[in-house]
C-alpha cells in the first residue's frame, strides 16, 4: 500500500520542492552517537525544525521499529524509518562572494576541528526564513568539507568564536566535554550602568517560551532549567560597564537574561535590553548587540589544551574608543 504524502500537501511538487517517499536509513558508525531530531534535518532539508519534532511526537519516526524522543542517539545498526515529507530542492546556493569571505574568519583548522570568528547578523545555521547561515556558507566555500557540524550555536547578534567539527567522531568527542562542562567559554558584554557586584555567579534558572512567530524568548523562572553565568568586571565607563562573561551552563540566550535580571541589561539588545538605553547608544554608535564570544578552549582527543581567540569586532571597539565619549558628551549638553 503507497503511503500518502504529508496532511495538507498534494503530491505534485511545488516550485523548489518535491515529496519523498517512505525511507529505511541503516545507521553505520559514523552517524552513531548523533541525535535523532539532528539526523532528521539532514535528511528532510527545508522542513521546519517544529514540523521534525512533531513527525518524533506522532511516531512517523522509528528506529527499530518503535518510537523514540527526539534526543535519542542513533547507535551503530539502528534502522531508521523516515516519513514522506516535502524538502527543498534546487535551492539557490549562498553567494559565492560571502562564502569565500568566511573563509577569511578561521581562527584555526586542523584535520578535525575549524574554528571561525563568526561576523555579526549572520545565523549559525539557516533555517526559519534564514536561507544560508555559517555552517552552509563554509559549506559552500569548502566542498570537501562533507561532514561539517556545529559543535555549538551562538546568537545571529553574536560575533565571536565558533567551533565547527570536520569528523563526526570530533563532533561526538566535543559534544561529551560541552555536557560535561568542560569547556571554558568567555565573552564579553558592555552592559548599561556602573556594575558594582564584582564578581558574582549568577544562579538562576530559564524557562524557554514561544512568542507569536515562533520567537524564542527567554525568562527568569523557577519552572524553568538551572542556569549559571560567572561574572567580573573588566572595566567601568560609568554610563556602561565591560563585563566578562562565563557561561557554566548553555542555555538559549542565557548572558543576556542573566545580565537583564541583575539590572544591567546589555546594550543594543532589542529584546531584552532598556528601549531608551539602546537608542541613546545607537545615536553614539553603537550599531547592534554588544556581546562577543572572545574565547573559548578544551582539550583536544589527546589532551593538550586549545584555546582560542577572537578579537574585538571593529563596531564594538569603535564604540568603546569614540562611542562612549560622544555618550558622555551628549549626557552633559
Amino acid at each position: 500500500m503507497q503511503e500518502k504524502p504529508p496532511k495538507g500537501e498534494n503530491t505534485a511538487a511545488a516550485e523548489g520542492s518535491r515529496v519523498t517517499a517512505v525511507r529505511k536509513v541503516s545507521i553505520d558508525a559514523d552517524r552513531a552517537g548523533q541525535r535523532i531530531d539532528n539526523f532528521l534535518r539532514g535528511e528532510l532539508p527545508g522542513v521546519p525544525k517544529g514540523r521534525v519534532y512533531r513527525l518524533l511526537r506522532r511516531g512517523e519516526v522509528r528506529v527499530n521499529g518503535g518510537r523514540v524522543r527526539a534526543e535519542y542517539k542513533l547507535q551503530e545498526g539502528d534502522e531508521v524509518r523516515v516519513p514522506p515529507a516535502r524538502i527543498r530542492i534546487g535551492a539557490p546556493p549562498p553567494p559565492d562572494k560571502l562564502a569565500a569571505s568566511m573563509l577569511d574568519r578561521v581562527l584555526y583548522e586542523d584535520k578535525r576541528l575549524l574554528v571561525l570568528d563568526k561576523p555579526t547578523g549572520i545565523a549559525v545555521h539557516g533555517g526559519s526564513g534564514i536561507s544560508h547561515g555559517v555552517i552552509e556558507l563554509v559549506r559552500h566555500a569548502r566542498p570537501d568539507l562533507k561532514d561539517l557540524s556545529l559543535v555549538h550555536r551562538i546568537d545571529r547578534e553574536t560575533s565571536g568564536c565558533l567551533v565547527m567539527a570536520k569528523r563526526r567522531s570530533a563532533l561526538r568527542e566535543l559534544h561529551t566535554r560541552f555536557r560535561e562542562g568542560h569547556v571554558e567559554k568567555n565573552y564579553l558584554a558592555l552592559v548599561v550602568g556602573d556594575w558594582q557586584y564584582g564578581e558574582q555567579l549568577i544562579d538562576v534558572p530559564l524557562l524557554v517560551q514561544n512568542r507569536k512567530g515562533g520567537q524564542r524568548h527567554v525568562i527568569v523562572s523557577d519552572k524553568g532549567k538551572p542556569a549559571q553565568t560567572r561574572v567580573s568586571l573588566s572595566r567601568t565607563y560609568g554610563l556602561y560597564s565591560l563585563l566578562q562573561c562565563s557561561p557554566l551552563t548553555g542555555r538559549t540566550h542565557q548572558i543576556r537574561v542573566h545580565l537583564q535580571h541583575a539590572g544591567h541589561p546589555i546594550a543594543g539588545d532589542e529584546r531584552y535590553g532598556d528601549a531608551d538605553a539602546n537608542f541613546d547608544a545607537k545615536q553614539s554608535g553603537l550599531p547592534r548587540l554588544f556581546l562577543h564570544a572572545q574565547s573559548i578552549a578544551f582539550a583536544d582527543d589527546s589532551g593538550n589544551d586549545l584555546h582560542f581567540t577572537a578579537p574585538l569586532a571593529d563596531d564594538l571597539e569603535r564604540f568603546l574608543t569614540v562611542g562612549i565619549l560622544e555618550a558622555r558628551r551628549a549626557r552633559k549638553a
